[in-house]
């Protein structure tokens, strides 16, 4: 019985490491063509290998992301379990990018990065952190952290999920019913949803419309969800105030798009969110356990909702 690591080496350093202490009758392998696929049980990757089906007795696809929807679910074997990646480092990275993104664009650092670049001395009125209405789309376990972290700057909070959520201090709106309300009542806009059929071009015109005058976006979910033509325009005609954007589709983004100039955006190359390699080797080990017990791993992904 074996154990397939499919990441960076220094990773696989540290896996190697911990599976020699907590999990030692469990061959742990880095190198693919060292192991008899039938023997594979349980696989780590970002992405599925073209030859998966090689691995007649896999139990557990492992993602060494947060995120699965790279993954072509409908490919994969009905009996493999998809698990995405549930560790503090992922969850640590998230809170502080959104935070420096929500004050960014509080503060208007877009602004004022190109009034230097333009050499102009000239303060911008401001408002409160009271007054600065933050909304969070998706509210499971990075946009509940995210809202979480937030909360001591004392911005009114709201979330919209699919279903119902309670959030201690959070104004929580779920369904389809909802998201006008939301978005209505929402100057910093953070988006955290999964990438499904349903959310795929979900920050589209109508949405940007639906948000008050001068509001700011933070995306951080995936790059299929943004219609960037939208967001350009929305921006160009002051609608939209600012936007920090973490996830683009394609990726890397084109190094003649125009997001990478315009002032009012700040890009950065999907960075918002880091696998720390010790932790992430004490969730994978926990859930192999948790396997082993007979019990659902942390993070197992409903194959019809996606995530």
């Amino acid at each position: 019985m074996a154990f397939l690591f499919n990441s960076t080496p220094e990773r696989a350093r540290v896996f190697a490491g911990a599976f020699a202490r907590e999990l030692p009758d469990l061959r742990f392998v880095a190198d693919r063509d060292a192991v008899d696929p039938t023997d594979v049980r349980y696989l780590l990757t970002w992405t599925a290998p073209a030859d998966l089906k090689r691995y007649a007795n896999l139990e557990i696809l492992f993602s060494i992301g947060a995120g699965v929807d790279q993954f072509h679910r409908d490919l994969l074997p009905p009996q493999v379990r998809l698990v995405r990646m549930v560790e503090p480092g992922i969850i640590s990275t998230m809170q502080e990018y959104v935070t420096l993104a929500v004050l960014s664009l509080h503060r208007d650092l877009p602004a004022y990065l190109q009034q230097q670049r333009s050499g102009e001395w000239r303060a911008r009125a401001g408002l409160p952190a009271a007054r600065r209405r933050v909304g969070v789309l998706g509210l499971g376990m990075l946009g509940t952290a995210v809202l979480d972290r937030l909360r001591p700057f004392g911005f009114p909070l709201a979330g919209w999920s699919r279903s119902a959520r309670v959030i201690e201090g959070v104004d929580c709106r779920a369904g389809p019913a909802a998201l006008v309300p939301f978005l209505q009542r929402t100057d910093v806009l953070v988006c955290l949803l999964p990438l499904t059929d349903q959310t795929r071009g979900f920050l589209d015109a109508a949405l940007f419309a639906t948000l008050p005058k001068g509001a700011g976006l933070v995306h951080v979910g995936r790059g299929a969800q943004l219609d960037q033509a939208a967001l350009l325009d929305a921006l160009d005609r002051d609608h939209l105030s600012g936007a920090v954007i973490d996830v683009t589709d394609p990726e890397p983004l084109p190094p003649e798009h125009e997001l990478w100039r315009h002032p009012k955006v700040i890009l950065t190359p999907h960075v918002a969110s880091i696998t720390e390699a010790e932790t992430a080797a004490e969730a994978v080990i926990a859930n192999i356990r948790r396997h082993f017990a007979g019990q659902d791993p942390v993070g197992l992904v409903d194959r019809r909702r996606g995530y």
